[in-house]
């Protein structure tokens, strides 16, 4: 796993810029704190920093592949799970290797296939390959976007990086906002408008999607997309299909030369992939599995049952642990660690993200590190299989918006005057909402009901699940864990985007589908479970903390949040027995304290990254 960055520029001599390309390339040293790479000439410049996974010695970056007359430069962030097929396969058509990374693997891929090569890669990746020859960058992203890929145009320069913070470093790029970027953080944030890098000028290139760069401009294209047709195996075919897809997405991600472990909650996903995982390692001989689950200090004395958390992971975790014989660590954090790690966690993200939720898994991830490189997580699950309370509840179903931020409304009425003024705020979203639909695989065989859901599964799989694998890569890379999502092995994803809304929800329950495939492999008691997020801090002092912080920036005339916020309607807001307010302003757990925390990120992004505003 690695951060990249990049430069091309036909019009200057980049070789004479070396100094500003190691400025973009340290920006993303957390993420590859174990080698530094740089490969410079006239007119392009690319970086490389390295978490060694595979291949210690042979995975050196940027690498550089000859064939023939021919030669290639890559530069690459992700992992491949399916490097032995595709290693035969190039083999097979003449190549020969001189390294086992799957680094070598895709620049040879690209060699043969060229534009086509995404399409022929199993895992989580970005990269940048560079053709001498034609004189041409080609990019590339995974089909769910796992692992990110910023870009931008300044004058003649193209950009890119893993991160935001990379191309920021560059001196002729600024760190300003529009309108659009206005919308985006108090209206869609912390989820984000897929190819919109809020900040003016700067692009993501979105989940399957490959593009080019040469002398004749930028090209972009799909090379995946989501096909919608009429599901034809039964119900016990396609429960026994679903097992299966499962467990080869999870042995898959098994390849590595450092050791694995997994996150394990003792929810339904976690539970699973350590399952899985431990009965492999058995198999194998490879020694009991390293298992981590995470918890708040106190939280026993303070946690409150809720819709959205109906119980705690902590009982739910021994009982996996047990039950597959792993060494099981739980990790606890306290409401003082949290606080001072919100603002780490918003320079991890480059953006105000999901506050305390972001910052317990950046903590987490932390102390992961002190023992494992890769962990597997079962994020995703909820997305694919239709897990969260908005599948269910009919309110939420058919609420014309994203239903993970239907407090649109309240989220107006924080935005200072003047912006609400000279932008329609619901318009924004109504506009961000319609496109998402207007994209929507159709299938002339769904009823009613089964075509809404369908749109439900879209938009979760496109709008929702990218704001949490956002949260993932960064919080996790920001200490150096790769952490991999087995979920999110789009042979799964394609399979089960079919299937209808009656078999998913089966029993009438969320991941019905999943619970009813994974019989056998758990405690029934751990399939029956009600599905509980990831934890979060109940501690009352939280609450206290976060609306001390809000009112001393009330008071302060210079802080720069208030050019976005209304003063005076945050004021009174805070002025209110906050302590009796619980329903979640965005997603399942960012409730009030979550909200104030959003505040202060933003107040101290502006500061930080010194933001102006257009």
């Amino acid at each position: 796993m690695c951060g990249i960055t990049g430069w091309l520029d036909f019009r200057q001599d980049l070789s004479e810029k070396k100094v500003i390309l190691d400025q973009m390339n340290q920006m993303l040293i957390p993420r590859g704190p174990d080698a530094e790479g740089t490969w410079i000439s006239k007119h392009v410049a690319l970086g490389n920093r390295r978490l060694m996974v595979i291949d210690a010695k042979g995975g050196t970056q940027p690498m550089v592949k000859r064939f023939g007359e021919r030669t290639y430069l890559i530069t690459y962030n992700g992992e491949l799970y399916n490097m032995t097929e595709v290693r035969m396969k190039l083999q097979s058509l003449g190549y020969h290797f001189a390294t086992r990374s799957d680094t070598e693997l895709i620049v040879t891929a690209y060699a043969e296939w060229g534009d086509r090569c995404p399409e022929y890669l199993n895992g989580m990746f970005a990269f940048a390959v560079w053709d001498e020859r034609k004189e041409e960058l080609f990019l590339a992203r995974d089909r769910f976007g796992i692992k990110p890929l910023f870009y931008t145009q300044v004058g003649t320069s193209f950009l890119f990086g893993s991160e935001l913070k990379a191309l920021l470093a560059h001196p002729e790029v600024r760190a300003e906002i529009d309108d659009e970027g206005i919308a985006e953080i108090l209206l869609m944030g912390p989820a984000r408008t897929p190819g919109l890098g809020v900040f003016c000028g700067i692009h993501e290139c979105k989940p399957g999607h490959w593009m080019r760069v040469g002398h004749q401009g930028i090209t972009v294209q799909s090379y995946w997309e989501l096909v919608s047709q009429p599901h034809t195996d039964d119900f016990e075919t396609t429960i026994h299909r679903v097992r299966g897809l499962f467990q080869d997405a999870v042995r898959r991600q098994l390849v590595s030369d450092v050791p694995i472990g997994t996150m394990l909650s003792g929810g339904l996903d976690s539970s699973a992939i350590s399952a899985v995982v431990a009965s492999i390692f058995e198999e194998e001989g490879r020694g009991p599995l390293c298992t981590y689950s995470v918890d708040y200090r106190d939280n026993d004395q303070y946690f409150q049952q809720n819709e959205f958390q109906p119980n705690s992971d902590a009982p739910w975790a021994q009982l996996m642990a047990e039950q597959i014989q792993s060494n099981h660590h739980t990790v606890y954090l306290d409401n003082d660690e949290l606080i001072q790690a919100l603002m780490v966690a918003m320079r991890a993200r480059d953006l105000p993200g999901m506050a305390d939720i972001d910052a317990s898994l950046y903590l987490f991830s932390k102390a992961i590190r002190q023992e494992l490189t890769v962990v597997l997580s079962g994020e995703s699950a909820d997305e694919v299989f239709g897990g969260y309370p908005w599948f269910h509840r009919e309110e939420m179903v058919h609420a014309n918006t994203f239903p993970w931020a239907r407090r649109v409304a309240e989220r107006i009425s924080f935005m200072n005057l003047e912006i609400r003024e000279r932008m329609d705020p619901f318009d924004y979203v109504e506009n961000r909402y319609q496109e998402a639909l207007s994209e929507v695989p159709r299938c002339v065989e769904d009823h009613e009901m089964d075509a809404r859901m369908r749109e439900l599964f879209y938009l979760n799989l496109t709008r929702w699940m990218p704001t949490l694998l956002d949260r993932q890569d960064r919080m996790s890379m920001a200490v150096g864990l790769e952490i991999r999502a087995p979920f999110c092995d789009h042979h799964l994803v394609e399979y089960v985007w079919n299937i209808p809304w009656s078999m998913k929800a089966y029993g009438q329950r969320e991941k019905g589908l999943l619970r009813h495939a994974l019989r056998g492999l758990l405690p029934q008691e751990v399939i029956e479970r009600k599905k509980s997020p990831f934890p979060k801090t109940h501690h009352p002092r939280y609450l206290e903390a976060m609306k001390n912080e809000v009112q001393r920036l009330l008071d302060d005339s210079q802080a720069p949040l208030f050019q976005l916020i209304d003063r005076q309607q945050a004021r009174q807001f805070v002025q209110q027995d906050l302590s009796q307010k619980h329903l979640p302003w965005f997603g399942q757990l960012m409730n009030v304290p979550a909200l104030l925390a959003y505040w202060l990120q933003i107040n101290q992004w502006l500061i930080d990254y010194k933001v102006s505003i257009k």
